[in-house]
C-alpha cells in the first residue's frame, strides 16, 4: 500500500513539475525577446508571502504563509487532490540555519467536476508554514525567498507559479504585523487531534464504516471526511453519515480494502468547518477491523452528494432512446441485424408468430443492455476506472467474440448444422436464430446484437450514458434499459404490424446466397476483432487466436461430416473443439495491459495523450484537439478514415498550428477515463477542440469533413 502511495506522489510530483516547467520556458522566452506573451492565459490566483509578526526574533519561531486569492469560479488543490489536480507546493530558499517546517493545510472543501469530485480551496486561502530561527541569527534583516507552484482550474487547468519574497527586520521582540488577525483565522481551519473522538473503522469489501464517540461541547449534524493517502476513499462518492445508533460515516473505498490494512488516516469537517457556526475540524487516524457494514436506516442517515447531475432524468432518457434508435444503423450491428430481416421475410405471412419474436428480440436486448451496465456499475463501485464498451478491453473477450463472429460465419456457411433442441430438427443455426418457430432464436439474436453494439456510440447515446454512470443504480439501470428499449423499437413494430413486411422482397433463392454472403461481413468482423486484439496483446497472443480459430474451424468441419453421416467424425470433432479450449486457455488467463499501456502507435503528426502535456500545451496558449478513441471503437476508426485523416482536413491541421492529440483507451486506462468523465461521457468516441484561450468545444461523435473543417475555421 505505501508503495502504491509513494509512487503516485511521484508521478503527480513528476508531472507538476512538467507542467511548471512549460510554463517557465513560455515564460522567460518571451521576456528575453521583449514580446508580449500572445494567448498566455492570464493568472486567475495571485500569491504573498505574509508573516504573523513584524520581526524576526532570534531562537523564536516564525509563523510566515504563502497567501492564495483565487479568482471567482477559480480553484486550487489540497495535500490530496481528490479525482484530479494537483497539490500546491511550496520551496523556500532560505538562510542558513533557518528550517522551514511543512506546510499546515487548512481544511478543504469539496469541489464538484461533472462526475468527479476534487478537494481544494477558493477565494482567499493561507498555506501555514513555521519557520525555525536560530539562536544565534546574526545581522539587522532576514530575507525570505519561497517558490511556490499550483494548479489553477475553473472549466480549464493552467499551471501557476510565482518567487515570493519577504525581508523582515532581527529584533529582540517582535509585535504582531497587520496580518495577525489573517494568521489566526487561518489557524482555527487547520485540523488537530481532537482528544476524546476515538475514530475506528470496520471494512466490509469496499465499505468502511468509521465510528465517532463525540467529545464534549461538540455537535456533527453534517459531517465529511478527506483522506490523507490517496488512492484509499472514492472522492466522488456519497458519504452517509449515521446518527441513529451512535456516529458513524459510510465511505466507499477505491477498491476493495486490503485485508493488511492496518488503519484509515484523514480529516474530518464538522458542520461546515470552523468558519461556520459550531463547526470544527480534526484528524483521524481510525484503526480498521473486518466486519460487516450495515445501511444506515431510514430516517437517521444523511449523506454528502457526490455530484450535480447534468441533465434531467426525462431528458436522458429521451436521448438513450433516440441513441438506442440510431444505434441500428451502426456498421457493428448492420450485419446481425440483416439476418432477423431475412428470415422476416420468408415468414411474413405468419403474422401470430412474428409478434413473439419481436417481443422475444426485445427482451434480449433490454435484458442484455442491463445486465452489462450492472457489471459496468458493480465493476465501478469495486474501484475500476471503466467505461462503456468496458469488455473489449479485456484480450480474453476480445478472442471470445472472434470465435463466436467465426463459429457464425461457418454456419452460414452451411459447414456444419446447430439445432436448438428437438423441437426444430436439423435446423441450422441461421434459420434458428431466424425462424417463427422458436422465440428464442429471437432473444438470442437481441442478445448478440448488443454485444456487437457496445463498442459503438451513436449520438445522443453519449449524453445519456454519461448522465446515468453518476446516478443511483436504479436511475442508471433505467437510463441503459431505455437505450435497449430503443435499438429494439424498429424491429418490434415491423412484427407487431406485418404490413410493413411487404416492403421486403419476396422469398427466393436470392435469401440462401444472401445468407452465404452475409459470412463473409462476420469474417471481415473477425479481422477487426484480431486487429484490436493485437493492440492488446503481443505477436504471440494473436498467433494463439489465430490456432483457436484453425481448431475450432477444424471441429466444425468434422462435425458437418458426421451430421451429413459420418458418424466416426464425432470423435475427430470433440478432438478439435479439445484442441481448440487448451489453445485458448493462454488467452483466457491473460491480463489486460497496465493502465496507459496501448500497444497502438502513434501516427505522425499526433501527440500522446497525458493530462500534464495537455495543461502544458494549453498553458502555453496552443489550440489543441484531442481525439479520445479506441481501436474496438468502430465509429472511431469510421469517423478516422472519412473525416479526420483526410488531406484537407490534415492541412488545415497544420496551417492553423493546431496540435492534434491522440488518448488511445483500447487499454485500461484511468486517466482516460477520468478525462471522458469530465465532459459528461463514459464512453468513445470524444472530441475536443480546445481554442488558444483553453476553451473547450466538443464536437459530435459522428464526423464529417465539413464538421471539423467549420469547427478549426472558427480557430483562427
Amino acid at each position: 500500500m505505501w508503495r502504491l502511495i509513494d509512487e503516485n506522489h511521484v508521478m503527480r510530483t513528476l508531472r507538476f513539475l512538467l507542467l511548471a516547467l512549460a510554463a517557465g520556458l513560455a515564460a522567460s522566452t518571451s521576456a528575453a525577446q521583449g514580446l508580449p506573451r500572445f494567448g498566455a492565459p492570464e493568472p486567475h490566483v495571485k500569491a504573498e508571502l505574509i508573516a504573523a509578526r513584524d520581526a524576526v526574533v532570534p531562537g523564536q519561531p516564525l509563523q510566515v504563509g504563502v497567501r492564495l486569492t483565487h479568482d471567482d469560479e477559480w480553484h486550487t488543490y489540497w495535500q490530496v487532490p481528490g479525482d484530479s489536480g494537483l497539490p500546491t507546493q511550496i520551496n523556500w530558499s532560505l538562510p542558513a540555519a533557518i528550517v522551514a517546517g511543512p506546510i499546515e493545510w487548512p481544511h478543504p472543501h469539496r469541489l464538484p467536476a461533472g462526475p468527479l469530485v476534487n478537494f481544494g480551496y477558493e477565494g482567499d486561502t493561507l498555506l501555514l508554514t513555521t519557520l525555525q530561527m536560530p539562536a544565534n541569527l546574526a545581522g539587522s534583516a532576514v530575507t525570505l525567498n519561497a517558490k511556490a507552484e499550483w494548479l489553477e482550474c475553473k472549466d480549464v487547468c493552467i499551471p501557476g507559479s510565482a518567487d515570493l519574497k519577504l525581508t523582515l527586520p532581527v529584533k529582540g521582540q517582535a509585535a504582531p504585523s497587520v496580518h495577525a488577525a489573517r494568521f489566526a483565522e487561518a489557524r482555527k481551519l487547520v485540523p488537530v487531534t481532537l482528544p476524546g473522538l476515538n475514530a475506528r473503522g470496520t471494512v466490509d469489501a469496499n465499505r468502511i464504516r468509521v465510528a465517532f464517540e463525540l467529545p464534549a461541547g461538540r455537535t456533527a449534524d453534517k459531517l465529511e471526511f478527506f483522506p490523507l493517502e490517496e488512492g484509499r476513499i472514492e472522492p466522488a462518492a456519497a458519504q452517509v453519515l449515521d446518527r441513529g445508533n451512535g456516529l458513524a460515516l459510510t465511505l466507499t473505498a477505491v477498491k476493495p480494502v486490503k485485508a493488511d490494512s492496518k488503519s484509515l488516516a484523514g480529516v474530518i469537517v464538522a458542520n461546515g468547518g470552523p468558519a461556520k457556526s459550531g463547526g470544527w475540524t480534526a484528524t483521524v487516524d481510525a484503526p480498521l477491523v473486518a466486519g460487516a457494514v450495515a445501511t444506515a436506516a431510514a430516517g437517521t442517515a444523511t449523506a454528502v452528494p457526490s455530484t450535480t447531475p447534468t441533465m434531467s432524468l426525462l431528458a436522458a432518457l429521451g436521448a438513450a432512446f433516440v441513441g438506442g434508435l440510431i444505434l441500428n444503423l451502426m456498421p457493428c450491428v448492420f450485419p446481425v441485424l440483416s439476418l432477423k430481416l431475412i428470415g422476416l421475410a420468408q415468414h411474413r405471412t405468419h403474422s401470430g408468430p412474428m409478434a413473439v419474436h419481436g417481443l422475444a428480440f426485445a427482451v434480449g436486448v433490454v435484458l442484455s443492455f442491463v445486465l452489462l451496465a450492472g457489471l459496468l456499475i458493480a465493476l465501478q463501485q469495486a474501484g475500476s476506472a471503466l467505461g462503456w464498451g468496458f469488455q473489449l478491453q479485456t484480450p480474453w473477450v476480445v478472442a471470445s467474440l472472434t470465435v463466436l463472429f467465426f463459429v457464425i460465419g461457418l454456419n452460414l456457411l452451411g459447414v456444419y448444422e446447430f439445432t436448438f433442441g428437438s423441437g426444430i430438427g436439423n435446423t441450422r443455426a441461421a434459420d434458428a436464430l431466424v425462424g417463427k418457430s422458436d422465440w428464442r432464436g429471437s432473444f438470442g439474436t437481441g442478445v448478440l446484437a448488443v454485444i456487437v453494439a457496445s463498442p459503438c456510440t451513436a449520438p445522443f447515446m453519449s449524453a445519456a450514458l454519461g448522465y446515468a454512470i453518476t446516478q443511483p443504480a436504479v436511475i442508471a439501470l433505467s437510463v441503459f434499459a431505455m437505450l435497449g428499449v430503443g435499438m429494439a423499437t424498429p424491429y418490434l413494430l415491423i412484427t407487431l404490424f406485418p404490413a410493413l413486411l411487404a416492403k421486403l422482397p419476396r422469398p427466393g433463392r436470392w435469401m440462401e446466397l444472401f445468407k452465404q454472403f452475409m459470412a463473409f461481413p462476420m469474417f471481415a468482423t473477425c479481422v477487426w476483432l484480431l486487429w484490436v486484439l493485437a493492440q492488446q496483446v503481443d505477436a504471440g497472443g494473436v498467433a494463439l487466436a489465430l490456432g483457436v480459430l484453425v481448431a475450432v474451424a477444424f471441429a466444425l468441419w468434422s462435425l458437418g461430416l458426421a451430421q451429413r453421416g459420418a458418424s466416426r467424425f464425432r470423435w475427430v470433432a470433440l478432438a478439435g473443439a479439445v484442441l481448440a479450449a487448451i489453445t485458448f486457455t493462454p488467452i483466457a488467463t491473460s491480463e489486460p495491459s497496465p493502465a496507459g499501456g496501448s500497444r497502438v502507435s502513434i501516427a505522425p503528426g499526433w501527440v500522446e495523450y497525458t493530462p500534464a502535456k495537455l495543461a502544458e500545451l494549453r498553458g502555453q496558449g496552443k489550440a489543441v484537439f484531442v481525439d479520445f478513441t479506441a481501436a474496438w471503437c468502430v465509429t472511431c476508426q469510421v469517423n478516422k478514415r472519412v473525416a479526420l485523416n483526410t488531406d484537407k482536413v490534415k492541412a488545415r491541421f497544420a496551417d492553423s498550428g493546431i496540435v492534434r492529440m491522440k488518448a488511445d483507451w483500447t487499454n485500461r486506462d484511468q486517466q482516460i477515463t477520468h478525462a471522458l468523465a469530465e465532459f459528461g461521457r463514459n464512453g468513445v468516441p470524444l472530441y475536443v477542440l480546445y481554442d488558444r484561450s483553453g476553451k473547450p468545444t466538443v464536437l459530435p461523435e459522428l464526423l464529417t469533413e465539413n464538421t471539423v473543417l467549420t469547427a478549426l475555421d472558427k480557430i483562427n
